[in-house]
C-alpha cells in the first residue's frame, strides 16, 4: 500500500488524534470514505450518525482494532498499526500494536468483563498483566476508580451481580485502569435498559469534566448537547458535517443532518 504523506500532515502536534483520507471495506461494501478529524487533548467528539454510517467502523480503525485499506491514522504522533519506510507503510507486529494501544482506553457496547473474576481482578487485570504495575499500586488506583464511578463496594461482586449500568460503570474503570490519554467510547448505552443508561452518562459526563480526551459514537442527543465540545455527524462513510455542539445540534445546514436530529425533538 502506498500512504506516503506531507510533513503538514504527519507533524501535527496539537492534536492528540489525527485522522486522514481513512477508507475501509468490507469486499464490495465501502464502510469508511475518506475520513478526515482531528481531536484535540482534552476534547470531548460526540460522532452521530444512522446505523451503518460507519461510526463504530472508525472508531474500532483509531485502535486498529480493524486494519484501514487507505489513509492515515495518528493517536499522540504516532502512527497507529502502521511504520512508515520510504513510502510505505508497513503493518506493525501485534506486540508492537499492543503497545500502541496502552495509551487508548475503549468501552464497548457490551460489557466484556470476565466473568469468574471479581470487580476488582477485572480492573487491576490489565495494570499487573500488562503494564507491569505493582499490585499495590495496581488496587490502590482500582479503588480510586471504583469511587470515581459510584462502586467501591462493589469490589468483591461478580459481574453476575451486578446491574448492566453497574457493569458498564466497571467496564468505564478497567478502561481507565491503564491511564489513557485517550477513551473511545463504542455505544457505550446501546445494551442497557433506558433506567439505567442516565448511570453511565453521569459518569461519562463527569470524565468530559474532568479534562478526559474522548471520542464518543452514541445516539443519546442530550450527551451530546450537555458534554461534547465538538459534534461529528457522519453518513454513508463520510463526514457530513461538524462543529461546536451549541451551534450544529441547534442549527444544523446540512439537510441530511437536519433529518436525523427532527428524530429525536
Amino acid at each position: 500500500m502506498n500512504f506516503a504523506q506531507t510533513d503538514a500532515q504527519i507533524n501535527e502536534p496539537a492534536s492528540l488524534v489525527v485522522a486522514r483520507n481513512v477508507h475501509k471495506s468490507y469486499g464490495d461494501n465501502d464502510v469508511l470514505k475518506g475520513i478526515d478529524l482531528d481531536v484535540k487533548p482534552s476534547e470531548v467528539v460526540v460522532i452521530l450518525g444512522p446505523s451503518g454510517s460507519g461510526k463504530s467502523t472508525f472508531l474500532r480503525c483509531i485502535n486498529h482494532l480493524e486494519d484501514i485499506d487507505r489513509g492515515m491514522i495518528m493517536v499522540g504522533g504516532e502512527q497507529i498499526g502502521y511504520e512508515l519506510r520510504g513510502e510505505r507503510l508497513h503493518k506493525l507486529p501485534e506486540r508492537a500494536v499492543a503497545r500502541q494501544r496502552r495509551d487508548i482506553g475503549m468501552v464497548f457496547q457490551q460489557f466484556n468483563l470476565y466473568p469468574h473474576m471479581t470487580v476488582l481482578q477485572n480492573i487491576i487485570e490489565a495494570p499487573i498483566g500488562v503494564h507491569k504495575e505493582s499490585r499495590q499500586q495496581a488496587i490502590q488506583y482500582a479503588y480510586e476508580l471504583l469511587e470515581k464511578v459510584g462502586l467501591r463496594d462493589k469490589a468483591d461482586a461478580y459481574p453476575r451481580h451486578l446491574s448492566g449500568g453497574q457493569q458498564q460503570r466497571v467496564a468505564i474503570a478497567r478502561a481507565l485502569a491503564i491511564r489513557p490519554k485517550l477513551m473511545l467510547f463504542d455505544e457505550p448505552t446501546s445494551a442497557l435498559d433506558p433506567e439505567l443508561v442516565g448511570e453511565v452518562l453521569a459518569t461519562m459526563r463527569s470524565l468530559a469534566e474532568q479534562g478526559l480526551t474522548m471520542i464518543v459514537v452514541t445516539h443519546e442527543i442530550g450527551f451530546a448537547r450537555e458534554a461534547a465540545d465538538r459534534v461529528v455527524f457522519m453518513d454513508g462513510g463520510h463526514v457530513i458535517e461538524q462543529g461546536q455542539a451549541s451551534d450544529v445540534l441547534v442549527n444544523p445546514q446540512h439537510p441530511r443532518f437536519k433529518a436525523f436530529l427532527s428524530r429525536f425533538i
